[in-house]
């Protein structure tokens, strides 16, 4: 019951940590043009290999992703080394991996889990395309929210957060 909790609590520890450094890193860069937006009630706005995602109450931020056509929710986590998908996000989103493919050991919040490294050919999200994505599968149950992590965001263009916004660029 409390290992959800710690997950939970360890995630914000790290958004948190991650929004007072980038926000003294984005007093000190230069603006950028805006990017056209849709309507306000949209959760995500486009422009050209740019998308732009609102924070949620608790400041996180969310986008759909797909992979393969199919499409599944992930958390932008730039606190996480790789995208890590829930096992049944994974089979969602058509990765196969069994029991034996759970060969590598990471370090998370709830402490040292074993997972499944795979590669996912391409993530779309939006307009924005990134191949040959490094990514791990968590166990069944011992991920609630699958996170996109610095191996996708660090082949951006560019990732900028602006007043609860946060900028993607491909």
């Amino acid at each position: 019951m409390t290992r959800p909790i710690i997950w939970a609590l360890g995630i914000s520890a790290v958004a948190a940590l991650w929004g007072v450094g980038l926000v003294d890193k984005l007093d000190r860069r230069p603006s950028a043009a805006p990017a056209v937006l849709m309507e306000a009630s949209a959760p995500a706005s486009f422009a050209p290999n740019t998308l732009i995602l609102d924070a949620n109450a608790q400041g996180h931020f969310h986008t759909e992703v797909a992979i393969d056509g199919n499409r599944l929710s992930m958390m932008v986590d730039t606190g996480a080394t790789l995208c890590a998908f829930s096992q049944e996000d994974a089979e969602r989103a058509g990765i196969r991996v069994y029991e034996r493919d759970f060969t590598a050991r990471t370090q998370t919040a709830n402490g040292i889990v074993m997972v499944a490294p795979v590669r996912i050919p391409v993530i779309r999200i939006g307009t924005i395309s990134v191949r040959d994505v490094e990514a791990v599968v968590v166990p069944r149950g011992r991920l609630a929210t699958s996170l996109l992590g610095m191996s996708f965001l660090r082949r951006l263009g560019d990732v900028s957060m602006t007043r609860g916004r946060l900028t993607l660029r491909g």
